[in-house]
């Protein structure tokens, strides 16, 4: 696997601070940051390298007024694919999403302006997202003509159900406002949406590594099982990180009354 320094990025910017909080921004602004086969790639190799980079939380933001337009609709009409060269562009996308969702790095989106079609897809596939005003969720494919091929049909009918989902795709309905909040596309509303991915990233990055591990990769890992099999790997997560080294001082705080105690502002 490459350094991360050794990336050769094109359509995605990379910075890390001190901390270990990385900023990994789309910057494909002219086209409002629509996918295209290459930004996918590089999505593959960054997220790939980030766990051994040393990024103990990823803020993912874009450039422009738009987080992300889907699927780049003007690289896939002159490229003309055969279904099995689609299958593999598709798959791809998969292996993208899934070092998102399940590498073990808390990732938190910065959204704004359009996040449809597989702009969705990519934000469905982070742990926490963040809109502003301008913000609006759609999947348009069914008045394309076309069908999710990125993971939507896995991930966000766990944010808003099957039957929401289904309406998004026949209808085109777009989600904005408190209304995407209330059905689940985002756990936050604000102003100014990277100011508080970034709060929300520095936060987290406080944890151990150890733990955020565990609650991003091993709750959606859990999803996928049984209840029995996910019973068993729940302790097993639990036994490891719950009596690790990195926790000590922490426990130690708690039990002498000087930790942060956990109460509503």
């Amino acid at each position: 696997m490459p350094d991360i320094s050794e990336l050769h990025l094109q359509n995605l910017l990379f910075d890390m601070d001190e901390d270990g909080v990385a900023t990994v921004t789309l910057n494909r602004a002219a086209k409002r940051n629509a996918l295209d086969a290459r930004t996918i790639e590089e999505l593959v190799a960054l997220f790939s390298a980030l766990p051994a980079a040393g990024a103990r939380a990823v803020v993912l933001r874009a450039e422009g007024p738009h987080f992300c337009a889907g699927l780049d609709l003007v690289e896939h009409g002159r490229a003309e694919r055969s279904p099995a060269e689609f299958m593999r562009l598709c798959l791809r996308w998969h292996e993208a999403f899934n070092k998102i969702e399940y590498g073990g790095i808390p990732v938190v989106a910065a959204l704004k302006g359009a996040v449809v079609g597989g702009g969705l897809e990519l934000a469905s596939s982070v742990h926490i997202r963040v809109m502003d005003e301008t913000t609006y969720f759609g999947l348009p494919e069914g008045q394309r003509g076309l069908f999710t091929g990125g993971g939507a049909t896995i991930r966000v009918p766990r944010l808003i159900g099957q039957a929401r989902m289904i309406d998004m795709m026949l209808t085109g309905r777009l989600y904005s406002g408190d209304e995407a909040v209330a059905v689940g596309l985002a756990q936050y509303r604000v102003q100014d949406s990277e100011a508080k991915a970034l709060e929300i990233a520095r936060r987290a990055a406080q944890n151990t590594p150890l733990s955020n591990f565990a609650i991003c990769s091993g709750i959606s890992h859990m999803q996928n099982m049984s209840g029995l099999d996910a019973a068993y790997a729940e302790a097993t997560l639990a036994g490891i990180v719950n009596t690790q080294d990195a926790a000590k001082g922490r426990l130690d705080s708690f039990a002498q009354g000087t930790a942060v105690k956990i109460r509503p502002d």
